[in-house]
């Protein structure tokens, strides 16, 4: 937790030789700071890399129905300040895939289906088969609960079911950043066009979007809660539930377990 760390502090060994390595950090505290960077060592010594710095979730309680969340969206990097706040915007994830890189808003793509649970890259997965999916044969058991097997969210949370998303929804007294999870319109990214879209219709006539996925499936689809500004309204209009094809880029907020 302090700047400069060396192989005196905490480490992990992930491998040896030439190659990428991943490391996996565990039993961080929540909304505490922490510096990390690379290193390798040989008979000559230990290199550095460059040093990284990042700050753990925080928690919010909805005092109506007593749910812990966490305090922003996933791969954002901080609580949002406003609707807009494209600091809070974080990833956007294609239904049923883990954090390997795909949901960073920028990334690569392709248009090869995986056929597996864990394609085996980063790229974002472009989709043209019947049921509009990054995965050919689907799989349905992948966001379920904390043991999910690609569950994307930090120790001790998970995806949101619908019914969890409507139970918050009814609390609403006003719109998505005025709820106490203060929701971004965080965009989506599309899996037919490869484009990220923050709002649509003639002169912007829905200005902010906003989808946040469940784990909740809809036969093929999976169900997401959609909010959207329209008009010159400056608080949400609209937010309901709605089923959408498992291969669109869309935010992720966890819920604790």
């Amino acid at each position: 937790m302090l700047p400069n760390p060396t192989v005196k502090d905490s480490v992990t060994v992930d491998g040896s030789g030439l190659g990428d390595f991943y490391s996996y950090l565990s039993g961080l505290r929540p909304a505490t700071t922490y510096y990390v960077r690379a290193y390798a060592t040989n008979s000559i010594g230990t290199a550095y890399g460059d040093e990284i710095q990042f700050t753990t979730y925080g928690t919010v309680t909805n005092p109506v129905t007593g749910r812990i969340w966490m305090d922003r969206n996933l791969g954002s990097n901080r609580v949002a300040i406003s609707l807009s706040d494209q600091e809070a915007y974080g990833d956007l994830y294609q239904w049923g895939r883990g954090t390997d890189g795909h949901e960073k808003r920028y990334s690569s793509s392709t248009d090869v289906l995986s056929t597996g649970d864990h394609p085996g890259h980063g790229k974002f997965i472009l989709s043209n088969n019947i049921f509009e999916d990054w995965r050919n044969p689907q799989r349905d058991y992948l966001w379920q609960g904390v043991r999910g097997i690609n569950n994307p969210c930090p120790d001790g949370f998970r995806l949101p079911t619908r019914e969890e998303w409507v139970e918050e929804l009814d609390t609403w007294s006003q719109g998505a950043f005025e709820s106490v999870l203060k929701l971004s319109s965080a965009g989506y990214r599309s899996y037919q066009q490869d484009t990220i879209r923050y709002g649509s219709g003639t002169n912007s006539e829905y200005r902010a979007y906003g989808f946040y996925w469940s784990s909740t499936l809809s036969v093929a689809y999976a169900y997401a809660l959609i909010f959207y500004i329209r008009d010159t309204s400056r608080v949400t209009t609209h937010a309901f539930m709605r089923s959408y094809p498992r291969a669109y880029g869309y935010s992720v907020r966890c819920i604790k377990d």
